[in-house]
């Protein structure tokens, strides 16, 4: 029965996996024997199944997960193109994850070489007063891989509600409730400002608990805030200009008067990378506020 058959020592020579790992792909379907002795358990495979193991070997060389790797397979059987499509999108999705880390990197490399100064000063801090405004939001926990797709899916649901508000009266605006980084949840909360407040309370009724939506009234209130570009609104730019605000409130003498936020002003589709689009702020009181 084994005789034109591979041993699975001498499969995983050839192919250049474990025995482990053969097992391992096995029980996952990735790569099952062509043969398992019933009597001792032993695996067999075919010599054209050599090929397969080398291609599931590079796949893991790239650090791609199992469950890519089996969509790879599952599609090369039938389609090389849709494989080639598949290996190509996640290669993209490491490249742009390792040019977010070089930049981190570069980021960390100046706060602990103790370069921040000279982060911080590209950053010109400002205030501004903001009156009371009729918010509806929407919460949500999410870390930070997911905060970006979040934002504007719910801007854009809010913004499209607030037609039945009045219209938008501002720009809006996340607020950052508790740290969103890829350990922490937040919450987020995000905010258009509207017209009509008992339109609001009737709309958020409307909604029940789907996106845990609500209205609420924000106080007039000051802000410190810098400008940044679409470019700068990426990690970890963005953090340098929150910690810019906070240096300068510091230098200030003056406290927090609610969680910081991000201001959306500009139309973030036609922008380009040296755009301005957004605001990072906190709200603060204090003595030296009214003469800033």
């Amino acid at each position: 029965m084994t005789d034109d058959l591979l041993s699975i020592g001498v499969f995983a020579a050839r192919s250049r996996l474990s025995p482990k790992a053969l097992r391992l792909y096995d029980r996952l379907g990735l790569l099952v024997p062509a043969y398992v002795d019933e009597t001792n358990g032993y695996r067999y495979y075919r010599t054209d199944q050599v090929e397969h193991a080398r291609t599931v070997a590079l796949l893991r060389r790239l650090d791609m997960p199992l469950a890519g790797i089996a969509e790879v397979v599952r599609a090369g059987e039938s389609d090389g193109v849709r494989a080639s499509a598949l290996l190509g999108a996640y290669w993209a999705d490491v490249e742009r994850r390792i040019a977010a880390q070089r930049t981190l990197a570069e980021y960390l490399r100046g706060r602990l070489s103790g370069r921040s100064s000279e982060m911080y000063g590209k950053f010109v801090v400002e205030t501004v007063d903001v009156p009371e405004q009729v918010l509806i939001t929407e919460t949500r926990h999410v870390l930070a891989e997911e905060l970006p797709a979040w934002i504007g899916a719910s801007l854009g649901r809010l913004e499209g509600a607030a037609r039945e508000c009045g219209g938008a009266t501002g720009a809006p605006f996340v607020v950052y409730h508790a740290e969103v980084s890829q350990e922490s949840d937040g919450p987020a909360e995000a905010c258009v400002p509207v017209a009509d407040r008992e339109a609001a309370r009737a709309w958020a009724e409307g909604q029940g608990r789907a996106w845990e939506t609500r209205v609420r009234v924000e106080p007039a209130q000051r802000l410190a805030y810098t400008r940044i570009t679409k470019a700068q609104v990426a990690h970890p730019q963005i953090l340098a200009a929150f910690e810019a605000v906070e240096a300068w409130v510091s230098e200030q003498g003056l406290e927090y008067a609610g969680p910081c936020r991000e201001v959306y002003f500009g139309d973030w589709d036609a922008a380009g990378p040296e755009d301005a689009v957004c605001d990072v702020a906190f709200p603060v009181r204090g003595p030296a506020a009214a003469g800033v």
